[in-house]
């Protein structure tokens, strides 16, 4: 999940959680007030065109490189923007029986190193030559095109997240708890994002931690681990942040899947591990007062 695509060259830059069901009538994600499940100690495929060797999967979220053993430079058909594919074909793949649509849809995401433009999603074309060529020799032809529209509502949601973290503290945590939100979110420039990573093998210490809590308290905290992981850079003003973004699976709702995002800032300024203790505290506060619980029935009710 969370596949971009950008088919120019990388420039010189130094990237809540929240529950995404699939639907074509309302947002893919919303607010969510409990912990993401945790993981397991279950591998899953790597998002890097070349899986590493095994080894210990947790890393810190203030590490500068992904854990892929492919550079760009190394491999001239990996964008080195997102180490994925750069420039993939539109013709079907090789013994491909099914026809896939070839347009692409552009996102709300605004590129950080086009003015003016924003990122676009690959086609399913696209994205099922993507998946053969890293190795998925049984991707459903058939379902590429539901899976293509899950990952562009999942990236959709998760800028919405990211957007909110940067209206919200424009200022940093002082200046949120000082500072009326609404006048500090009028005032922020618009986030844009300057590129992203996949890093499916590089477990977070958030989603390591809910893994050992998940074996001391399985009721409380027992669920699957995170099948992806990404990092957006994202600037705003002056200002360049980090954010990893734990993608889950939660099971279905109404026959329909759902999926949560763990979205939060990277621990890479001492001001950022602020911003996350009040945003836990907002949430705490609301799930002690009942808010939350109002807050969904509203949304219920408005659908």
């Amino acid at each position: 999940m969370g596949w971009f695509w950008a088919d120019s060259s990388a420039s010189e830059t130094p990237s809540s959680s929240a529950p995404a069901s699939i639907s074509t009538s309302s947002c893919p994600v919303r607010p969510r007030k409990q912990s993401p499940p945790p993981p397991t100690d279950a591998a899953s495929a790597s998002g890097c065109p070349v899986r590493p060797s095994a080894k210990s999967t947790a890393t810190l979220e203030t590490a500068s490189e992904s854990a892929c053993p492919v550079k760009p430079s190394d491999r001239p058909d990996i964008n080195p923007l997102n180490l994925m594919f750069s420039n993939l074909p539109q013709t079907p793949y090789t013994g491909q029986k099914t026809a896939l649509p070839t347009e692409r849809e552009k996102s709300s995401i605004p590129r950080g190193d086009q003015p003016g433009t924003t990122w676009e999603y690959p086609s399913p074309q696209q994205m099922y030559n993507a998946m053969r060529r890293k190795g998925y020799e049984d991707a459903p032809e058939d379902a590429v095109e539901v899976m293509t529209a899950v990952h562009n509502w999942l990236n959709e949601g998760a800028w919405q997240e990211i957007v909110d973290w940067e209206h919200r503290f424009k200022n940093g945590a002082i200046g949120y708890l000082l500072r009326n939100e609404k006048k500090a979110a009028k005032e922020a420039e618009e986030p844009q994002l300057m590129r992203f990573e996949g890093r499916r093998n590089d477990v977070t210490p958030k989603a390591t931690l809910y893994g050992w809590l998940g074996r001391i308290a399985p009721n409380t905290y027992g669920g699957p681990p995170p099948f992806d992981r990404h990092d957006w850079y994202v600037k705003s003003g002056n200002r360049e942040t980090r954010y990893v973004i734990d993608y889950y699976s939660g099971g279905e709702e109404n026959g329909m899947p759902i999926f949560f995002l763990d979205v939060r800032p990277a621990l890479d300024r001492p001001g950022l591990a602020a911003e996350r203790l009040v945003k836990w505290g907002e949430e705490l506060w609301q799930r002690a007062s009942g808010s939350d619980v109002r807050q969904q029935a509203r949304e219920e009710a408005r659908r």
